[in-house]
C-alpha cells in the first residue's frame, strides 16, 4: 500500500543491549508506541544514532522496520553517507526493503561545492525510483546548502523531491524554499519542533520530531489544524523548552536527552549509549527536563 507522507512522522531512537547491540524488540515495541500515539509514520535518521550504525546495520535496518511498521504507514529511511557510493547503497536498500521515501544530508565531514552536492543528490536519484527527502541539518550538523540549489533539485525533478530544511533561520528557510517552488514542494519541519508553530504558519506538510514528546507533538497538530490556539500555545512551550535543552548540545544533545526521556517513559530499559559523545547531562539538567516534562504532561490533561 502506497502511504502519503505528511502530518506527524517521528524519528525513531536506536535502543541498544547493555553490550550496545541494537535491542530489536525494543524498537518493535517503539514503532507499536508512535502508531498508538498518533503518528502517520516514521523515519530512521540522524537522531536514532544513524551516523554510529555499522554499514551492515544500515542495510539490514530498512527491512525490519518496514516489517515493524506491519502497513500502518510510511516508512522514511536517512541514507546521507560521506560517499555516493555509501548513499546510493543505503538508498537501494531502503527501496527494496519498501520504504516509501529516503532522506538524504550531504556529506558532513567537509564542505562541497554545488557541483558535487549536484553529482551526489543526482547519483542517488538515479538509483533509486522512490522520493528523497532533501535534509539540510546545518543548524547541528554538517554545512549549509543554498535555497536557490535545493530549489533546482526540485525544478528538475518535481514531487520526488522533498525538504527537511533544519538550517538557520528556519522560519525563513521555509518560506524561501515554499516561494521558490512556487508553493508546490513538500516542506517537513524539524529540530525537534522548536519552531513547529510558526513553521506550520509557512505551510509545512508535516512535522519529524522526536518519539520522546510524541504525545505532546501530535496533540500540537491535532491543535494547530483545528486552529486552537490556546491549546496549542499551551502544549507548544513546555516542548519548546525541552527542545532548547537539546539544541545547547547540537546533535549528541538530542540523541542524550531523547534517551533518558525514553526510560523516564519506560520505552527503554536502559540509557546505553554508543559513544564517543560530545554532550553528558549533569543532575541539575535533569532535574530541569522532568519538571518541563511535568508541565508537558499537565498541559496534555
Amino acid at each position: 500500500m502506497s502511504h502519503e507522507i505528511k502530518d506527524v512522522l517521528p524519528v525513531v531512537h536506536m535502543p541498544y543491549t547493555d553490550d550496545q547491540q541494537i535491542d530489536y524488540s525494543t524498537l518493535e515495541k517503539q514503532i507499536d508506541y508512535l502508531f498508538e500515539t498518533g503518528a502517520h509514520g516514521f523515519c530512521l535518521a540522524l537522531v536514532s544514532d544513524l551516523l554510529r550504525l555499522t554499514a551492515a546495520e544500515r542495510l539490514d535496518l530498512p527491512t525490519r522496520l518496514v516489517k515493524f511498521a506491519r502497513d500502518r504507514g510510511p516508512v522514511i529511511i536517512g541514507v546521507g553517507a560521506e560517499s555516493t557510493a555509501q548513499a546510493r547503497a543505503y538508498g537501494r536498500a531502503a527501496e527494496d526493503g519498501g520504504a516509501a521515501a529516503v532522506m538524504a544530508i550531504p556529506p558532513i565531514s567537509r564542505s562541497l561545492g554545488e557541483s558535487e552536492l549536484r553529482a551526489y543528490f543526482e547519483a542517488l536519484l538515479g538509483e533509486i525510483s522512490i522520493p528523497v527527502i532533501i535534509q539540510d541539518a546545518s543548524s547541528y550538523v554538517g554545512n549549509p546548502m543554498s535555497i536557490e540549489f535545493q530549489a533546482s533539485l526540485f525544478t528538475d525533478h518535481g514531487d520526488r523531491i522533498l525538504f527537511k530544511p533544519e538550517a538557520s533561520p528556519l522560519g525563513p528557510c521555509i518560506s524561501a524554499l515554499r516561494d521558490q517552488t512556487e508553493g508546490k514542494a513538500a516542506i517537513y519541519e524539524g529540530s525537534g519542533g522548536v519552531l513547529l508553530v510558526d513553521s506550520f504558519r509557512r505551510g509545512i506538510k508535516g512535522t519529524i520530531p522526536g518519539v520522546e514528546l510524541l504525545d505532546g507533538t501530535t496533540a500540537l497538530w491535532q491543535s494547530l489544524i483545528a486552529s486552537d490556539e490556546e491549546r496549542a500555545y499551551r502544549i507548544y512551550f513546555p516542548i519548546c523548552a525541552l527542545c532548547t535543552l537539546q539544541l545547547q548540545g547540537g546533535l549528541d544533545g538530542f540523541i542524550v536527552v531523547e534517551r533518558y526521556l525514553m526510560h523516564k517513559r519506560g520505552l527503554f530499559p536502559n540509557q546505553v549509549h554508543r559513544g564517543p559523545l560530545n554532550y553528558f547531562l549533569d543532575p541539575e539538567t535533569c532535574d530541569e527536563i522532568d519538571r518541563l516534562y511535568a508541565l508537558l504532561q499537565e498541559a496534555l490533561q
